[in-house]
């Protein structure tokens, strides 16, 4: 049986079968098919669904205006400020301002009033927001081989450079910068760009690089010796024309190598880098590396006059603690050289004895305590034989050790032997170089 069919061709048939359903006179005016659909008709038809404009490809209709009262656009001149309106309210408010002075002025003042209570956002991410992406990547899977925690500060200290310069363009680059250090109980100084100093670290973070077996980005440059500055010097000179933002590149992988590199070391880190007069143990020299690092980033900074953050506590008290432990070693030198004195009642002691000592005290951020012992390396700080006491800064204390600021002038709290105290605020200034 056929039913519904809207068109089966056969449209003769369904004329004569309405004729004759109208002559045969047994329908009562409405086929008995159009209310139960059991009739002897056709039946009811079903009506083809309609087209709606977005399927036709038509343009919709455009809204039509709000047509509304002055008193109620007044009262929504707040909402709009804050941008809280629909669109149709907002497009008649708008058109009302351009009609009504008075509600122009009130509309400008809320705006101004917006502006006040809303704080001003910084454009520059947060820094520490490298750190808490990794940290939240490692808790979900933690690396095959993580970096050894000794390494963490130059691996922070590096990529927070590199965040810096990613944006710098060719001004910035040749942008002066004056590296600074102190010798010979006086200033020093020397002048570059941003990219000498990038060239400046590659070549002495070359050290590291070569005492792991990487490439040493000297590569034939004959150096007078393994010295930071003479390092420095020889690249700069074999340079056929000023160093420029391509540094940045080879830097960049050479500090990723290294990190790489040192994963696979352990928590050793024992093997000895040589810095021309003495070597450091590799763990040490990665913390050496980072204080370098942050000293000249704030270089950098400071040229281009953009604000730069200390490092965080954790690694801020590294370093710290390697200054501290490598004064004694250059009283002992200073004292050689005649730069030292030798104090009115030194007091000589075998190695690991307890000897003479001053209390380093250091304030703030990564700060702590350290006792110094003033007459001999070997010896071993001792609180009962302390006979003077300074306090500092953190941030300074690093400043000072990074030569850029002379040891008179550095803001320290002395409690005891003048002597000593002068000879160790000379010392941690000797640490510093180029």
């Amino acid at each position: 049986m056929k039913a519904y069919d809207e068109d089966d061709g056969n449209d003769e048939h369904d004329t004569k079968g309405a004729d004759g359903d109208a002559e045969s006179g047994t329908g009562t005016g409405t086929s008995t098919s159009t209310s139960t659909g059991t009739g002897t008709g056709t039946g009811a038809r079903i009506p083809l669904p309609r087209a709606s404009v977005e399927d036709g490809g038509r343009a919709l209709p455009e809204p039509a205006p709000v047509a509304l009262e002055h008193q109620v656009l007044t009262s929504l001149l707040g909402a709009w400020a804050l941008a809280a309106c629909s669109a149709q309210e907002a497009a008649a408010v708008e058109e009302h301002l351009g009609e009504c002075d008075a509600c122009a002025e009130e509309a400008l003042r809320l705006r101004e009033a917006v502006t006040l209570l809303q704080r001003p956002e910084s454009l520059d991410l947060d820094p520490a927001l490298r750190t808490r992406v990794l940290d939240g990547c490692l808790e979900r899977r933690p690396p095959r081989i993580p970096v050894p925690e000794w390494a963490a500060p130059y691996d922070a200290e590096t990529a927070r450079l590199d965040a810096l310069l990613q944006d710098f363009g060719d001004a910035e680059w040749h942008a002066p910068v004056r590296l600074r250090w102190y010798e010979d109980d006086g200033a020093a100084s020397r002048r570059t760009t941003v990219a000498g100093v990038i060239a400046h670290l590659l070549t002495v973070d070359g050290t590291v690089a070569a005492a792991l077996g990487l490439d040493d980005p000297l590569g034939d440059i004959a150096a007078p010796g393994q010295a930071p500055a003479a390092r420095t010097e020889a690249y700069w000179r074999a340079s056929h024309c000023p160093p420029t933002r391509a540094e940045r590149a080879s830097w960049r992988r050479q500090t990723h190598d290294i990190v790489r590199t040192v994963a696979f070391t352990g928590d050793a880190g024992g093997m000895p880098v040589p810095y021309g007069g003495f070597e450091l143990p590799l763990r040490d020299a990665m913390l050496d590396r980072a204080f370098e690092c942050w000293v000249h980033a704030e270089d950098i900074a400071e040229a281009v006059d953009y604000p730069y953050r200390p490092p965080s506590a954790r690694h801020l008290n590294g370093m710290i603690d390697l200054a501290a432990r490598m004064l004694p070693g250059v009283l002992a030198t200073r004292r050689r050289a005649g730069l030292a004195a030798p104090g009115d009642r030194p007091h000589l002691v075998a190695a690991g004895e307890p000897g003479r000592s001053l209390r380093l005290e250091i304030e703030g951020s990564g700060g702590g305590e350290w006792l110094i012992p003033l007459d001999s390396p070997g010896a071993v700080g001792s609180s009962d034989h302390e006979v003077a006491h300074v306090a500092l800064d953190g941030v300074e204390f690093c400043r000072l050790a990074a030569g850029h600021v002379p040891p008179a002038e550095a803001a320290a709290g002395q409690v005891g032997d003048r002597d000593a105290i002068r000879d160790v605020l000379f010392a941690a200034a000797a640490l510093s170089r180029m």
